[in-house]
């Protein structure tokens, strides 16, 4: 039936604000504020990946369509990276280059799932991704769960077998995980592989953080053999080599559901940028010396920032999670207190945007400011807190 004026229902309730709705009351303010509320960093790729170092010299044809499953040299530079971390021999067929891993996941939910279907969120999760569900017509079912491992009581398993119902069809899982900084351990991967194979359900990894690891190596779940058959993973550049401008990211799955996403992405983005696919396949083969000191300068920056706010230093990748209401003035809720950050200079995003049951909560991402920065903003986040001590590291 006629529509006009009315808009889809399914963009109701999506904002450009989801990281931060002080962001344009920042900019008005003026004056010294640090942006701790995106995740971002504030390093240049390695040099080799750099937008100005594809020449069309070197490239003829340079800003033309890049083929539409990739460049055969990021394609080739995927496979011997993937070959060379894991010892796993990726079948051509089954990779697919993607404009981003934002849209990789969009592609992948609009391949897989129904308008009318369930995606499992364990939560706190990546703030777009119940957004990216929305889109696709999905209800997103939040599952508190990272914040509750380790707590007495809780049993993940039995938390997501409880959300299943017969729309189930897929579930989301992101380790090493945004915003906590934890890498899920071996066991309770072995509950998510067990409700996946129950309920026969699609596994979404999100790998985006798999090479910002600072102890010991996580095992991706894709690699589990036990869940190869329904598992798509996700992965990126933009966090690993500071590439977040050039949308490069590659997603790898089953053959029948690469075809499918493969298909998917000719209607939608069709290619990835070309000259940045070109860049991205430097950084895999020329980068590892600057991902090394990258993964040196974030883990002390993370300690550095987990010390700060009295947390546990991150396990991986660039964020920290903190329930802030032990700091709320009398009377004060989420707003007003990220409100008075604001004021110190300090922007944060709010726990909600991670899920509905963190409305005490903020993210910080300690990757966003150069080290000097964020010893400052650190020092304008303790006085807000209340808390002393706070000095800068040793770098």
């Amino acid at each position: 039936m006629p529509r006009h004026p009315s808009l889809s229902a399914a963009t109701a309730g999506l904002s450009a604000d989801v990281y931060s709705a002080l962001a344009e009351r920042a900019r008005r303010r003026g004056g010294t504020i640090h942006p701790l509320h995106v995740g971002d960093t504030y390093l240049d790729p390695p040099e080799g990946a750099r937008a100005e170092a594809q020449r069309t010299a070197e490239h003829p044809r340079l800003h033309n369509y890049a083929p539409v499953q990739g460049e055969p040299a990021l394609l080739a530079a995927i496979r011997r990276r993937l070959a060379g971390r894991y010892g796993h021999d990726l079948d051509p067929a089954c990779l697919q280059v993607v404009p981003g891993a934002t849209t990789g996941l969009a592609l992948v939910l609009a391949a897989l799932l129904d308008p009318g279907d369930e995606l499992l969120l364990p939560s706190p999760f990546w703030p777009l991704i119940r957004g990216l569900a929305t889109t696709r017509g999905c209800a997103p079912v939040e599952v508190p769960f990272f914040t509750r491992l380790g707590e007495p009581g809780f049993d993940p398993e039995a938390a997501l077998e409880a959300a299943v119902t017969p729309r189930t069809a897929a579930v989301y899982v992101n380790t090493p995980h945004n915003p906590t900084g934890r890498i899920l351990p071996e066991p309770v991967v072995d509950a998510v592989a067990r409700v996946a194979r129950r309920h026969d359900l699609w596994v979404l990894a999100d790998d985006a953080y798999e090479e910002l690891v600072y102890g010991q190596p996580h095992r991706p779940l894709w690699l589990r053999a036990d869940l190869a058959d329904r598992t798509v993973a996700s992965h990126t550049l933009s966090k690993s080599y500071a590439f977040a401008g050039g949308r490069v990211g590659f997603v790898h799955g089953p053959p029948d559901a690469m075809r499918a996403i493969r298909g998917v992405q000719v209607f939608n983005a069709y290619c990835a940028p070309r000259p940045m696919q070109l860049g991205a396949a430097r950084a895999l083969e020329e980068g590892d010396a600057w991902l090394a000191e990258t993964r040196r300068l974030y883990a002390r920056a993370g300690a550095e920032a987990a010390a700060a706010l009295g947390l546990p230093a991150p396990e991986a990748g660039t964020f920290l999670f903190l329930d802030a209401a032990p700091y709320f003035l009398p009377g004060e809720g989420l707003p007003g207190f990220l409100e008075r950050c604001l004021d110190a200079g300090v922007l944060l995003t709010p726990g909600p945007a991670a899920g509905r049951d963190y409305g005490t909560w903020v993210r910080l991402c300690f990757t966003a400011v150069p080290p000097a920065e964020l010893t400052d903003a650190l020092g304008r986040l303790a006085r807000v807190l209340g808390r002393s001590g706070v000095s800068r590291s040793d770098r």
